[in-house]
């Protein structure tokens, strides 16, 4: 048998190592034909079992990323996404069959189809380390695992920890899949294959769901166990969104993760799955990401201090994240009180993400306050984060460019202000680009990386690789008003205004904008980025697109109701959430949705239009992570084709007849 993707050799104890190093490729993926040739090879070994069977990664720090997901979108139709599901399950019962025990040793990530293979083997052991490296994410992609991840995980680890794993998609620390019994031992680099014959040779007795949890996976329990889960998934996902983790509760509820029954229905309910427009815009978001890691070329400039001048939420927010990623930060303000506040918010940040005594001591220490501004003359990279003002940050400008090394770059946190009114009066003014973060920093994923049309590729280049290595996703755009994700949602927020001044409930505005997939409403998201804020960007956009300021919103502000900051807004706000009147029985308009979400599309398509990003699916992608449009549908110029651009067209029109010409449609539908 000719092997491209595994390796095999058998020692003289009789072990049988099988190394998985997918050719021409970074990383291991479980393609069809990685799995073909896995077929074959189990069926050997089953004939001519050895003494025992090592399966480990000839990748470095990697194990097994999961299936290959470019295959998934060359399935259309369930009954051929069962056929091969099934031909994957079958595997895995071969690899659990094998006459001889197997060990999976897991040297790095090791999610989806390939903690399935993992699980198939009979033991595992994982090399040591504080990354999150296991898991079963096929929920972010519409799914749920279909290898026989869901009765294995629940006979290996119970119902309370195996579930949880499936239902959230988020991986977990060697540390913990070792407390749940996800694997058997944590190893090394240099004992990784003692512990692996150690194993092979002691051959204890496998893993197991801990006694409590086979009682919960009775009949009986079951039923009780499932109104908690469903109570779980209910407050993070609705089910005509996101199906996949109801239904893997519904798999358990009726099969109890059983060998016998549960695989078949796993594989049944995958198919389904597979093949909803659900699981088609998820895997289409999933590649998105990698396009907008693709943007810019490699670069050999090198950004090592990063130093941030103004340290107000964003500012001070910007500069604690860029610790925590490795960076050294010296954040500047007018006095040492302005800075206290961004350092005190840093160490809870640092204290929630880093659990290492001496790694949190550390990354603290990367963060020095600098009043003096001291940190310009070393910095790589100068991130400008102070007020929206003109004269303010120019004259900034003129005082760091003064102290810059060479070759350092300078940029702008701006929100709102074209960079070529910005950039005036700088020396270099092509190395001049926008970083434009959102808030809250540590939790909005979207950098929109901006340029004029003569910005220096190098600059960007920087910019891009920057982006990336504080693990964000960069969008470039085009400098102009609003740039994309506050273009965007302003007549989204401006519309939500609208129909508050018709009567209708806030809570309700806010419900509708829910049910189409957001986040959040429209009302609750401008109290959370404050009240003031909105207002200035709406100023902004008012005056380039003749937009007039919502006169509640001024009131509101002019009383100081900046939102969830001042503890009231539109809402009052306590500890930390939107306290929302019951709407009893107000009337809804009929029209609600579509006057909420249409003129985001027509935006959408004004932004493409207008070339402030190039590439549509870009722009889908950083209206996705950068508003949190509802990802199950692919993003808004996606959700117009699959709703049809003459029907969306034609709505808009119908809108605009109804409520004003602010939903004329743009002139761009024609050209899509």
């Amino acid at each position: 048998m000719t092997l491209i993707h595994w390796k095999t050799e058998t020692d003289d104890q009789g072990l049988l190592w099988l190394c998985l190093d997918r050719a021409e490729a970074s990383a291991n993926t479980l393609s069809t034909e990685v799995l073909s040739e896995l077929n074959e090879l189990v069926s050997e070994l089953a004939e001519n079992p050895p003494k025992g069977v090592v399966l480990w990664s000839g990748k470095n720090n990697s194990f097994v990323m999961g299936a290959d997901i470019n295959e998934f979108t060359k399935i259309d139709s369930p009954e051929r996404a069962l056929e091969l599901v099934r031909l994957g399950q079958e595997l895995m019962n071969k690899v659990e069959r094998l006459p001889c025990p197997t060990v999976a040793v897991i040297n790095g990530v090791c999610m989806g189809g390939g903690l399935e293979l993992a699980m198939a083997c009979d033991y595992r052991i994982v090399y040591a380390g504080s990354k999150k490296i296991l898991g079963l994410p096929e929920v972010k992609l519409g799914l749920h695992p279909g290898f026989g991840g869901t009765v294995r995980a629940v006979q290996i680890c119970g119902v309370r920890e195996g579930m949880p794993l499936m239902l959230t998609g988020n991986p977990v620390r060697p540390s913990k899949a070792k407390a749940t019994g996800l694997v058997d031992k944590i190893t090394d680099a240099d004992s990784w294959r003692d512990d692996a014959r150690k194993i092979l040779r002691q051959a204890p007795p496998k893993q197991r769901a801990p006694f409590v949890d086979r009682l919960l996976n009775t009949a009986l329990a079951r039923p009780l166990v499932r109104k908690m889960l469903l109570k779980q998934v209910q407050g993070k996902a609705r089910k005509d969104h996101y199906p996949a983790p109801y239904a893997m509760i519904d798999i358990w509820t009726a099969e109890g993760a059983s060998s016998a029954t549960g695989y078949e229905a796993e594989a049944r309910s995958f198919a389904e799955l597979l093949c909803t427009s659900t699981s088609r815009n998820l895997v289409r978001v999933f590649f998105l990401q990698s396009k907008l890691k693709s943007q810019g070329n490699k670069t050999d400039a090198r950004v090592e201090h990063v130093h941030v001048v103004g340290a107000g939420v964003m500012g001070g927010d910007i500069a604690a994240w860029c610790a925590l990623r490795g960076h050294t930060v010296t954040l500047q303000d007018r006095e040492q009180k302005y800075i206290d506040p961004a350092l005190a918010r840093a160490e809870k940040l640092f204290s929630k993400r880093v659990r290492d005594d001496a790694r949190r001591s550390s990354t603290a220490a990367r963060l020095v306050a600098d009043v003096a501004g001291d940190g310009v003359a070393r910095a790589d990279l100068v991130i400008e984060a102070i007020y929206e003002n003109l004269e303010a940050k120019q004259e900034l400008y003129k005082a760091l460019q003064a102290k810059m090394k060479p070759g350092a770059l300078l940029a702008t946190n701006t929100s709102s202000i074209r960079l070529e009114e910005l950039r005036t009066v700088l020396d270099e003014p092509q190395r001049f680009i926008g970083l434009h973060f959102f808030n809250p920093v540590a939790m909005l994923p979207l950098v929109e990386v901006i340029r004029c049309e003569d910005t220096e590729q190098d600059a960007l280049d920087i910019g891009f690789a920057f982006t990336k290595g504080i693990g964000k996703f960069p969008l470039e755009c085009a400098s102009s008003p609003g740039f994309v994700v506050n273009r965007i949602l302003a007549p989204y927020m401006g519309e939500a205004m609208h129909l508050a001044e018709e009567g209708v409930p806030l809570a309700e505005i806010d419900k509708a904008a829910e049910a189409f997939g957001m986040p959040m409403g429209p009302v609750e998201l401008a109290d959370s980025v404050g009240l003031d804020v909105a207002m200035h960007v709406s100023k902004v956009l008012g005056a380039s697109m003749d937009r007039p300021v919502p006169e509640a919103l001024k009131a509101k502000v002019d009383a100081g109701l900046l939102g969830r900051k001042s503890g009231e807004g539109y809402y009052r706000w306590e500890n930390g959430k939107a306290v929302k009147p019951d709407a009893g029985s107000a009337s809804v308009p009929a029209d609600i949705e579509d006057r909420l979400i249409l003129p985001m599309l027509n935006e959408a398509v004004a932004c493409l239009s207008e070339n402030v990003v190039s590439d549509r699916d870009l722009l889908d992608a950083g209206v996705i992570f950068g508003t949190g449009f509802a990802p199950f549908r692919g993003g808004p110029l996606n959700y117009a084709s699959d709703r049809g651009t003459t029907s969306v067209v034609m709505r808009l029109n119908e809108l605009a007849k109804a409520h004003g010409a602010r939903f004329e449609p743009h002139n761009g539908w024609s050209d899509l």
